[in-house]
């Protein structure tokens, strides 16, 4: 019953909940690209400044994101941009040309991002131990986590945009949706199959904990339906089970998804979806 919303097959996921990647915030080579600044790089960079859909980026696009944009370019994840998909506080996403397919590079603003609150989810993941308050390390942090925690979650068998590469501040990853057919959040449709849909939702909340991530923010606003997939996104502040406020946002985010499908007319529970999604996990009691 599941096919109709694309559940993914997956083995199951076993002891990855306690292993954690080595996540690098130093210097990457897009900053010694910005600070060589040899005449291939200062064209790149003026080729991008004159396209019309970047030229109200320039205040928050410093010479490093520049060589991000041109490392990516020359390792051939990035052929042509286009347009931009959306614009936020945090980042700007664009459509842009990745080898056979379209793809999306989201790119964080280093100076323009709310530090404070990616700092709360930093703080208590294993990953970024000894981040500081480097307003700098905390972003380049946040965009590896946003990276890594894809990559957790594809690997557990979740449905969401494959991640491809990240560059300094720069994720690029899965177009799910063109622009001009975009994906819709599940907030936007009609959910012909409710049941169906709860169903696959509270497995991939299931399979990313069995993967030790809690998504921190899930709702019918991070949830797209495409193509006959429900693919979960924005899994940038997801954080590990062990962040000292893992059970309370568990907690939320199966109070947001309960809340959604009770008004789709299910007879559900946040706490029987906790006790689905957790099991007996010691590490989330209080």
């Amino acid at each position: 019953m599941t096919d109709e919303y694309g559940l993914l097959d997956t083995d199951a996921v076993e002891g990855v909940g306690d292993e954690w990647e080595d996540i690098d915030v130093t210097d990457t080579e897009a900053d010694q690209i910005a600070r060589d600044r040899d005449r291939e790089f200062e064209q790149f960079e003026e080729r991008i400044k004159d396209a019309e859909h970047f030229k109200v980026e320039q205040s928050v696009f410093d010479d490093a994101t520049f060589g991000a944009l041109y490392k990516l370019v020359e390792d051939d994840h990035i052929e042509a941009f286009g347009g931009p998909i959306s614009t936020g506080k945090e980042a700007n996403v664009y459509e842009a040309m990745g080898g056979d397919s379209e793809v999306a590079v989201k790119i964080f603003r280093v100076n323009a991002s709310p530090f404070q609150q990616m700092r709360e989810y930093l703080e208590g993941d294993p990953r970024f131990e000894g981040i500081g308050n480097d307003k700098k390390q905390t972003v380049l942090a946040w965009v590896r986590k946003e990276f890594a925690n894809l990559q957790r979650a594809q690997e557990a068998g979740v449905r969401v945009p494959t991640p491809i590469a990240v560059e300094r501040n720069v994720l690029v990853m899965e177009l799910v949706g063109l622009v001009e057919d975009r994906a819709r959040r599940l907030a936007e449709v009609s959910v012909e199959n409710p049941e169906t849909a709860y169903e696959v939702v509270r497995e991939y909340m299931r399979r990313l904990h069995t993967a030790g991530l809690i998504h921190g923010d899930l709702s019918e606003y991070n949830m797209i339906i495409h193509d006959g997939e429900l693919v979960i996104i924005d899994l940038g502040q997801a954080m590990t089970v062990h962040h000292p406020n893992a059970r309370d946002l568990l907690e939320r985010d199966c109070e947001n998804v309960a809340s959604f499908f009770s008004r789709q007319g299910l007879d559900v529970s946040s706490d029987d979806l906790f006790a689905f999604v957790a099991g007996d996990d010691a590490r989330l009691e209080r």
